[in-house]
């Protein structure tokens, strides 16, 4: 099963969807989780060879996401991907092979032959030239337990979720920046959150209806924070994580990237940083700022 949660960019996502076709094991099943009928045409997968449900809910990347996994049942292992993730095409036959060998497994992320997010972004038919650079062969089998997957590409064991009554963190809204990381925390209570080498996708980076600078900058303080109070993430790595992002973002703002609003998102830092020392930090402020 594969979920994508998508809002606002109908053209990338069709893109996205009908390069699944070319995966050497099929998904069960695509389930686009979208917020109104203009986030995704129907029509352009009416003649994939693979079912495609879609449905419609509450915005935000948390919400979104537990939409698709109130379809699915504890049996089923579902790969959430971002709208703009592409995938080598053998990544979900070893998705399958790695749960199917591994139930200790609860979270498998994959690697990014390149992460978009961290420049200008790429298209599709740039994402698509990188991908078929990969040699088709034998892979480097190697797992290795790590703190978090990445939500562009992240597989879980629907069984350890639906057992134990675990979601998305709806708290954290829009964006929901960090959410990847609090719902492996709380999956790996019951198995382990590994990085698969052999799972190799590029996640473009479209810049195109991202959450705006100014309230990205207040939620890499609020988030974190919340998540400490929750209990899902250590107050010494939310601490860094904070320092980190405030750092980045004012040493930026001398001479910021074209593709970053670095100074909106200083200004929504130090709103976050305000409110911290006031106590009254939630990441559900940003809809106050304007």
């Amino acid at each position: 099963m594969v979920a994508i949660p998508t809002l606002g960019r109908r053209e990338i996502v069709a893109k996205t969807v009908l390069k699944l076709a070319g995966q050497d094991r099929l998904p069960d099943l695509l389930i686009l989780s979208v917020t109104s009928a203009v986030d995704a045409d129907p029509s352009l997968f009416e003649n994939l060879t693979f079912p495609v449900q879609i449905v419609s809910g509450k915005k935000g990347a948390s919400a979104q996401r537990n939409r698709a996994m109130k379809e699915l049942g504890e049996n089923d292992i579902l790969v959430f991907l971002d709208d703009d993730f592409l995938m080598a095409a053998d990544y979900l036959e070893r998705v399958e092979k790695i749960f199917e060998q591994n139930p200790d497994f609860a979270v498998v992320t994959g690697n990014l032959l390149a992460d978009g997010i961290g420049c200008s972004g790429f298209d599709h038919k740039k994402g698509q030239r990188l991908l078929t650079t990969l040699d088709k062969g034998e892979r480097w089998q190697n797992y290795t337990e790590v703190y978090s997957g990445y939500g562009c590409n992240m597989s879980i064991r629907l069984r350890f979720v639906l057992e134990n009554g675990l979601w998305f963190e709806e708290a954290l809204p829009l964006y929901a920046w960090l959410e990847d990381l609090d719902f492996s925390r709380l999956l790996s209570r019951f198995g382990k959150v590994i990085k698969a080498d052999e799972l190799i996708g590029v996640h473009l980076g479209t810049k195109t209806s991202r959450t705006p600078g100014m309230m990205l900058g207040y939620s890499q303080i609020a988030n974190p924070a919340f998540l400490a109070r929750k209990g899902s993430m250590e107050a010494g790595r939310a601490s860094r994580r904070i320092m980190l992002n405030v750092i980045a973002n004012t040493v930026k703002s001398l001479n910021p990237e074209p593709w970053v609003d670095r100074r909106g998102r200083l200004k929504g830092n130090l709103l976050g940083l305000k409110d911290l020392m006031l106590g009254r930090s939630d990441p559900s402020r940003i809809f106050e700022i304007r």
